[in-house]
This record gives C-alpha cells, sequence and structure tokens, in this order.
C-alpha cells in the first residue's frame, strides 16, 4: 500500500513517534494521522505493560458505542479471534476480523457480545512491538455500509506498527518528572461479582483518582484490566502490571481472587501500592530503546561500575562498552554518567521517595 497519502502518513507518525509527545497526546495524533492511509470510522488506540501484556491505558476516538471497560473486559475470559496477547506471538501481529474467521464474524465472541451492539461489522488490530515487546495496541472500525478492511491496509498497519510503538514507548517516559505524588500509600479494593467496588482502604480514593477513575463510580482503565484478567485465569498467576499516573508515580497493580471460609468467592481483591526500582528501572531502561547489551551497560552504571568494572563484568573490552555509552546517551539525551542517573533513576525514582540507590536493593549485584 504505497499511495502519497499512505507515505504522507507515515512520515508523519515518524515525526509524531519522536516529538516527546505523552503517550495519551501521541495516540491523539497519531489517530489522525493514521486516518489519512485507513479510513475508518471509530478506532481504540493504547498502551500496554510489555512485561505481562495487561493494557494500561486507551484513548477512544469516535467510539461512544463501546465503553472503555467493554473493550478491555473483552480481551480476557474465554478464547477468542484475535486477542492482542496472541497477536504479539505472531511475526505479523496484525489481523482483521473477517479473514480470522474466514468471512464468519459471528464465530467470534467480541463481535457477538460487544461489535454487534454498535453495529460495528469491521474490525482490524494490531499488537504493536518494538524490541520484542508488546507496548501497545490499536483496533480500528468501520460501520455498516462501509467497505471491510483490505489486505493492504493490513500490510500498512504491520509497517507502522514499530512506529506507534516507539511513539508509545517514549510517551511513558516523558513528562513532568518533577511533581511528587501525593501519597506513598498502598491502596486495597474488593470488588465483587459485579465489578463494584464493597470496600477498600483509606488510600484507595485517592489511588483511583491518580488513575484516572473514581473508587465508587468508574473504574481506572489498568484497575479494569487487572480486574478482568483475574477472573478470566485460573491456577496461581495472579495479574500484575506496572503503570505511570499522569503525575508521573509509577505504580504497581495486581488482583487475586479473595478467599472465604468456604473457599475462593466471586470477590477479587486490587492491591495498588507504589512501584519499586526493580520493576521501574527495567522498564524505563527499555523504553528508550536500548539494546539487551545496553541495558546491561546501564545497569552496572547505574550500580557505580567504572568503564574497566563494566567490560571485566560484561567480558567486553573497554573500547566496546564506550562505544555502548555513546549509543545509550544519545538514545536517551544525555551527555554524561551523572546525567544518565539522574534520567533513568533518580528522576522517576530517588527523586519521588527520598531513597538513595544503595537503600533499594536494586543494585543487589554489586
Amino acid at each position: 500500500m504505497k499511495t502519497y497519502r499512505a507515505e504522507a502518513a507515515y512520515a508523519g507518525l515518524e515525526a509524531a513517534a519522536t516529538a516527546g509527545l505523552r503517550w495519551d497526546d501521541f495516540c491523539r495524533e497519531a489517530a489522525e494521522l493514521l486516518a489519512q492511509a485507513i479510513p475508518f470510522d471509530s478506532l481504540c488506540l493504547g498502551t500496554s505493560d510489555p512485561a505481562t501484556n495487561l493494557l494500561c491505558g486507551a484513548v477512544m476516538h469516535d467510539l461512544d458505542q463501546l465503553t472503555t471497560d467493554e473493550f478491555v473486559a473483552a480481551e480476557y475470559g474465554a478464547a477468542d479471534y484475535n486477542h492482542f496477547i496472541d497477536l504479539a506471538r505472531r511475526p505479523v501481529g496484525v489481523s482483521i476480523l473477517a479473514e480470522a474467521t474466514e468471512g464468519n464474524p459471528q464465530l467470534s465472541r467480541r463481535y457477538r457480545e460487544f461489535l454487534t451492539k454498535g453495529d460495528i461489522p469491521h474490525e482490524m488490530r494490531s499488537a504493536l512491538r518494538s524490541g520484542g515487546r508488546m507496548w501497545g495496541v490499536v483496533t480500528l472500525y468501520r460501520t455498516n455500509g462501509r467497505s471491510g478492511f483490505s489486505p493492504g491496509e493490513a500490510a500498512f498497519m504491520h509497517r507502522i506498527e514499530p512506529v506507534l510503538a516507539r511513539g508509545l514507548r517514549r510517551g511513558l517516559i516523558v513528562g513532568d518528572l518533577q511533581r511528587a505524588p501525593r501519597s506513598s500509600s498502598t491502596a486495597v479494593v474488593i470488588l465483587n461479582a459485579a465489578d463494584q467496588v464493597v470496600s477498600a482502604t483509606d488510600a484507595a480514593e485517592q489511588r483511583f483518582q491518580d488513575l484516572g477513575g473514581d473508587l465508587w463510580s468508574t473504574l481506572p482503565v489498568p484497575v479494569v484490566s487487572v480486574l478482568a484478567a483475574a477472573r478470566g485465569v485460573t491456577g496461581q498467576f495472579v495479574p500484575e502490571m506496572q503503570v505511570r499516573t499522569q503525575a508521573g508515580e509509577w505504580l504497581t497493580l495486581h488482583a487475586a481472587r479473595v478467599r472465604g471460609p468456604e473457599g475462593v468467592t466471586t470477590d477479587i481483591a486490587v492491591t495498588i501500592a507504589p512501584a519499586g526500582p526493580a520493576e521501574i528501572i527495567p522498564l524505563v531502561v527499555a523504553a528508550y530503546g536500548l539494546t539487551e547489551r545496553e541495558q546491561n551497560v546501564v545497569q552496572a552504571v547505574l550500580g557505580g561500575g567504572s568503564t574497566a568494572e563494566i567490560a571485566r563484568r560484561l567480558h567486553l573490552s573497554p573500547y566496546t562498552v564506550q562505544d555502548h555509552l555513546k549509543s545509550i546517551f544519545e538514545k536517551v539525551g544525555v551527555s554524561s554518567r551523572r546525567e544518565l542517573t539522574s534520567r533513568v533513576f533518580l528522576d522517576h525514582y530517588v527523586g519521588r521517595f527520598g531513597q538513595s540507590p544503595t537503600a533499594t536493593g536494586w543494585f543487589a549485584e554489586g
């Protein structure tokens, strides 16, 4: 699919991905640009936790027929066509629902339970991957009276997958890093079988607001995500994710079924806590698009290693370490080790909780 409009859209997306936009602003910009190449009636574009693939946040565009909660909930539970977690495992992470169901979308639970309510017969989805991780997802819709999505449009979506992923990835680490969090407390919320909050600790109301929701009326997208995943999984797996609030604070959410005297109940407990450095730092480093070797070098730098020490630890020559550092500085946008430590570690963790690197335990390897 190479047309003037498609190439112009691609160039615009490349520029937006490197413009330093916050992830939600990038989503809005990308939606407008994407429409130039692939006409659609509505869209959902959002972020996912690259460690667990759970959905963190979403921007809806002209999608009044489908709520964010419904969109997220449809990803979990019974098996279905084109789940994002399945698309993320494929060489080509793009799929048109009509093709996946061989022309019979009624086979899809999501189609029957959600899309038909909004008179949306046409759907195309893509897992947005970069560096082997899924950083976000996108779904395009067309309503009745429009033609379905074409293989050429799917091919263009595959082409821009890493561009969209890069914009989302960088969008997670930009913004106001200096605002202190309102609370460092852990919140626990109990939700019943109808996904209604039945009890909560004192910190829960503020935590829900931090995540863009309201404790007694609106579940934030990350809470919906871990909640739906907890209801859809069996065994000992506990859905967990890291998410960054609009104020720049990193939180860890996890959900688990609640037990009573007679065994497991239908209630789910969701815990929201400040994320620790062991959770934040690998994610932040990966978000800068560093290679695995570069990430190893950053970890050694943050641990205080000299060039010679890093070379010995990683079995590299000092010259190779210096080459890696030059590439790291360029990608992160710094010019020294001190600035690198500040950008990757101090801004995202120490500056918020007043802890020193030696107190966190992330550098335990020495």
